[in-house]
């Protein structure tokens, strides 16, 4: 990566402990692995997720991006393997000023449609994700970026909002710096995911040849990327969509699924691993699970008919004493994920534990007597009724036992009374943002390991999250912590954000850990696509 004599280094990502990740290896199933019309073979990935769209500028879901992060490229990206950022599409990168950053491209790039990749479809692609700005995207990651400029060909300027902002170079590996085809995307509106594949704007490693929207996906070698991971091990991939875990699971078993990406329940993964032909391994996780409120349409919300903001805050701090994170880890999970006490995951440098000395027993674990004591001196009717949404397609069919423990643990202190309801991914992404769910799940996969990447999705204005909230204070901290440069000032910034958003309970974080990845043993390259990443590559993937 190139440096100027004026550029500050690059913050390093921090290591994490972050419960565990199953990587599972199949041994003794036979193949059915077929041959592509392309020619050699094609390695079949199966997954229970879903995809909400295509285009990088309306989505930011694992879903979504595990078919963007191989069909479309960003300047500066993260090896497998690796933890730091390096160039992609670009060559290199420079603080050119306090406020200014100068990425030089790789010189005759192209999409596979065979058009130019130049300076100017950069600029066209963070212009247009800022003002779509669509409510399921990945614009609030830009919250820094004031303009972009394409002096040259090769050329592109980004001029940040506030200067010394060393988390630049990472925004740039995530979805929000996906470079698309302005002769193919609109400026102003998301486009079609048909019209997409029809146009064939793949400047990654793969590009699509057949698409049947959330049932079979086929991939083959995109030989126009010319990009840091180069040629792709396997050159014909496929996608497979699976509505029941179990029905993955068997898949796996009788060998049409050579790899698994999300998500294989607990129960199945300890089932598999007894099995005397499969090898599980571990490696590091940074996903988390919590609840949002609705900040308009939780009890006495603002757009309630009773909306009382002293009432509704204590509703949530409640909630907060109640819940047992511990019990939802070893009842549902076998303790392969862990107790999580802020949106922070344990393990990341300035995660505090601030829900853990402010609720419930004081030690991490509930107490009904102080959330009744709460919502007594809130002067709350109880039983309050909590309208909880969760989703299972998107986070595992486990989810469906994780919230009705929840409902039991909330229950069981006699304060609540709780309507449990699921939505499938595809229509719970649209509902969310419109304020239909009063308390909903979600979970979080890293763009990039540094604790901002956990904290201003959530509480920056016009989060992810569309929850509501925004406080100026959290606000103020946040963009404090951005840019930042003494490494025990940031990590006080960093504190104080996290208690002064976990004192408010705008979202309740429960676990964290861990992630899943299964392969037959013929499959190669796996153990390298545990990264930091919320999804993983399969450039790397090959046939043994």
């Amino acid at each position: 990566m190139a440096h100027s004599s004026t550029h500050r280094p690059l913050r390093p990502l921090g290591a994490l402990s972050l419960g565990t990740a199953f990587l599972v290896a199949l041994t003794g199933c036979t193949s059915s692995r077929t041959t592509a019309a392309s020619g050699g073979p094609t390695i079949t990935v199966g997954t229970t997720d879903q995809v909400t769209s295509l285009d990088p500028a309306g989505a930011w879901d694992a879903g979504s991006g595990t078919i963007e992060s191989e069909v479309y490229a960003t300047l500066l990206s993260v090896r497998n393997g690796a933890t730091e950022v390096s160039p992609d599409l670009a060559t290199g990168i420079e603080l050119t000023g306090p406020k200014q950053y100068t990425v030089t491209l790789r010189k005759g790039l192209k999409f596979a449609n065979g058009h130019q990749l130049t300076s100017s479809d950069v600029k066209f692609s963070f212009d247009r994700t800022l003002k779509i700005a669509d409510e399921n995207g990945p614009s609030s990651l830009l919250y820094n970026l004031a303009s972009v400029a394409a002096p040259s060909p090769t050329t592109v300027v980004f001029t940040l909002k506030s200067a010394n902002d060393t988390l630049f170079p990472q925004v740039l590996s995530t979805a929000a710096g996906y470079v698309v085809d302005e002769q193919t995307f609109p400026a102003d509106k998301i486009l079609d995911d048909k019209a997409i594949v029809t146009a064939k704007p793949w400047n990654g490693p793969y590009g699509v040849t057949d698409y049947d929207k959330n049932s079979l996906v086929s991939f083959t070698e995109n030989s126009a990327y010319g990009g840091q991971l180069g040629t792709p091990k396997t050159k014909n991939i496929q996608l497979k969509y699976y509505t029941d875990a179990s029905n993955l699971k068997l898949d796996v078993q009788q060998g049409t699924v050579d790899a698994v990406y999300r998500t294989l329940t607990t129960a199945d993964l300890d089932d598999l691993a007894k099995k005397k032909d499969i090898k599980v391994h571990t490696g590091s996780g940074n996903g988390i699970r919590y609840i949002v409120f609705d900040l308009q349409t939780q009890p006495y919300g603002t757009k309630t008919k009773d909306a009382d903001k002293t009432k509704a805050l204590a509703v949530r701090q409640a909630v907060a004493d109640s819940v047992d994170r511990a019990q939802l880890a070893q009842q549902v999970y076998k303790n392969s994920y862990q107790p999580l006490y802020s949106s922070v995951p344990d393990g990341l440098t300035g995660a505090t534990d601030s829900f853990k000395s402010l609720y419930g027993d004081k030690k991490g674990g509930p107490d009904k007597t102080v959330a009744a004591a709460r919502l007594k001196a809130a002067k709350v009717t109880t039983p309050v009724t909590l309208n909880l949404q969760y989703n299972s397609d998107h986070y595992g069919s486990s989810s469906a036992d994780e919230y009705a423990l929840v409902k039991t643990q909330l229950e069981a202190t006699g304060l609540f009374k709780v309507n449990l309801q699921s939505t499938e991914w595809t229509q719970y992404g649209k509902d969310r943002v419109k304020h239909l769910y009063p308390l909903y799940q979600l979970g979080w996969y890293a763009d990039y390991l540094d604790a901002d990447n956990y904290l201003s999705p959530f509480y920056s204005a016009n989060s992810w999250v569309a929850n509501g909230y925004d406080d100026p204070a959290v606000r103020s901290l946040i963009q404090k912590e951005e840019t930042e440069t003494d490494a025990a000032k940031r990590a006080e910034l960093l504190k104080q954000a996290q208690d002064k958003a976990a004192a408010q309970v705008p979202l309740l974080p429960l676990l964290q850990g861990s992630t899943a990845i299964v392969t037959r043993t013929d499959v190669g390259g796996v153990p390298d696509a545990l990264t930091s990443a919320y999804t993983f590559r399969w450039a790397g993937l090959s046939t043994k």
